[in-house]
């Protein structure tokens, strides 16, 4: 099956570049130059996975990013030159799946992709087997029971770490914020308040036995939030 991609970026260049070196990877890219056109050619053409730079020259992407999740999931990759943490946070809370700053290696992009289009497939046999086994390295979780394996050995989580662990793996490959995690864990808590999360994620690392330095399983998104490592 080939993919589907739309590219949205206000400069041809960049476009035409992207559109290139995916098209070599074996996928097909549809482009937009701007916000109005990319929210038509999503709703039109129902693309796997939308590429969208946020400097857009009618519609700011972050607002393209919202009214497209009225309507759709499809999958979005945020490639910007917008760096900030504060901008990073504001378009994945927005609905974004991931976000690269300019300038980016192809390889990463085209890893993120995959990351994306694996847990599509995931997700999908999930449902149509109404499976609830997940599983990813050495890690393994059955949704149904609520029971955790290492390595094959039953770990014991508490309530919220196991909540912690199954939002991550119900978004494997999405950087999901601080807030996210806390809103959808703690809910009443204020969404400012983070010191919940990180006491809960470094217990949550040392039952997984992980390595700061090198994580097998959660990565930190240094001011942003969490992702969950693919394989």
């Amino acid at each position: 099956m080939q993919h589907l991609i739309l590219i949205v970026d206000d400069e041809k260049t960049i476009r035409s570049f992207l559109k290139v070196s995916l098209e070599t990877q074996g996928y097909k890219c549809i482009e937009a130059d701007s916000g109005a056109g990319a929210l038509m050619l999503a709703a039109s053409h129902n693309p796997d996975i939308l590429v969208l730079d946020l400097g857009l020259p009618d519609i700011d992407g972050v607002e393209v990013i919202k009214k497209l999740r009225e309507i759709s999931q499809i999958p979005i990759i945020i490639v910007s030159a917008r760096g900030h943490d504060r901008e990073k946070v504001e378009a994945l809370d927005a609905g974004a799946d991931d976000y690269l700053t300019k300038p980016f290696s192809v390889p990463e992009l085209l890893a993120r992709i995959r990351v994306i289009l694996r847990h599509q497939i995931f997700l999908q046999l999930s449902d149509s087997k109404g499976e609830t086994l997940f599983k990813v390295g050495g890690l393994m979780v059955d949704e149904e029971k609520r029971r955790v394996w290492l390595d094959s050995e039953e770990i014991h989580l508490t309530p919220n770490e196991y909540k912690v662990l199954l939002l991550l793996i119900r978004h494997q490959g999405k950087v999901l914020t601080h807030k996210f995690i806390i809103d959808n864990v703690w809910g009443a808590i204020s969404s400012d308040d983070t010191q919940s999360l990180r006491v809960c994620m470094g217990n949550l690392r040392r039952k997984l036995n992980e390595d700061p330095a090198q994580p097998r399983y959660i990565i930190t998104e240094i001011g942003v939030g969490y992702r969950l490592a693919d394989g």
